[in-house]
């Protein structure tokens, strides 16, 4: 019999995330601060939480991906929080980007009380938490990765366990997110350049997805940009919030990464210009600004 889960966050990965484990016929509890979004996935099957109390005392494992640190800290150890309500033995998954030091502080409480943990951040975005592709890097003890793995392969085709240690899925995340704006700036100095040199833009982005320039990124997000379509799969926010904490890791680390620190900076100045809410393909706009040009294409 499959075990009971819990669900904490229903947004733009976690609704999708939830609602292929119900499909994947787990039982499945599911809890959001705005209730209608959890009601969204009751059509599916999903049992709709008042609290996340409700949800620990539910299910054997609960998994979260919710907006940051903070939000995951509060979830786990505020009143009426998971810590208060868990039975020793069952486990909490976090899937959410986080602050490695703050996951490692959160399974040692855990561990206090009995309940195991995995920090269990993941990539591949919106389209991949739909299509059940998402790569997902693990930090935690091997015999719950083990326990878990059934789980965690209905959402993920790449299912990487970094570690005996919760942070290491975390640091392994943000190594990803120091890749995926790095690759978003070159796509946007690529294409802004070929608009102020006359290209057809759609010529070049056939082009370069045809040679070593090609990436996922590439795949996902170029015919947004040239779109002008900036609806969200990753916000640029969420975007700066992880390159914040990786600029966190650096200091704890001694090291610095200047490339990353530029791709911060850029990120900052988008957000402070209003477009925080943007896809993270959006940075584009920063570039076309300076060039006086629109990287457009007829998509």
């Amino acid at each position: 019999m499959k075990e009971i889960l819990g669900f904490l966050g229903m947004g733009t990965m976690g609704a999708p995330m939830a609602r292929n484990l119900l499909k994947a016929g787990y039982p499945v509890v599911v809890y959001n601060r705005s209730r209608h979004k959890a009601e969204a996935l009751a059509d599916a099957g999903a049992q709709v939480a008042d609290s996340v109390a409700q949800v620990a005392m539910r299910a054997q494992v609960v998994l979260a991906c919710l907006a940051d640190a903070q939000v995951v800290e509060q979830v786990v150890t505020g009143p009426g929080g998971l810590l208060q309500a868990m039975e020793p033995g069952k486990v909490f998954v976090d899937m959410t980007t986080n602050s490695p030091p703050v996951s490692i502080r959160l399974a040692r409480l855990c561990a206090e009380k009995g309940v195991e943990m995995l920090d269990a951040p993941v990539s591949g975005g919106d389209v991949g938490a739909a299509e059940g592709k998402l790569s997902i890097m693990l930090g935690g003890k091997p015999e719950v990765f083990q326990r878990c793995l059934p789980i965690l392969e209905v959402l993920g085709r790449r299912i990487t366990h970094m570690g005996g240690q919760v942070g290491a899925g975390g640091y392994a995340k943000l190594a990803n997110q120091i890749m995926v704006p790095l690759h978003l700036v070159a796509m946007s100095e690529a294409l802004v350049f070929g608009a102020k040199a006359g290209l057809d833009l759609n010529k070049l982005a056939s082009a370069l997805s045809g040679g070593m320039a090609n990436s996922a990124i590439f795949e996902y997000r170029a015919s947004k940009m040239l779109a002008g379509d900036f609806a969200p799969g990753g916000t640029a926010a969420v975007q700066l919030k992880d390159l914040n904490y990786i600029s966190q890791a650096m200091d704890a680390l001694g090291m610095s990464l200047p490339c990353t620190e530029l791709v911060r900076s850029l990120y900052q100045r988008l957000v402070d210009e209003g477009h925080g809410k943007e896809d993270h393909s959006s940075i584009v706009r920063i570039f076309e600004q300076a060039a006086g040009v629109l990287a457009r294409g007829k998509v």
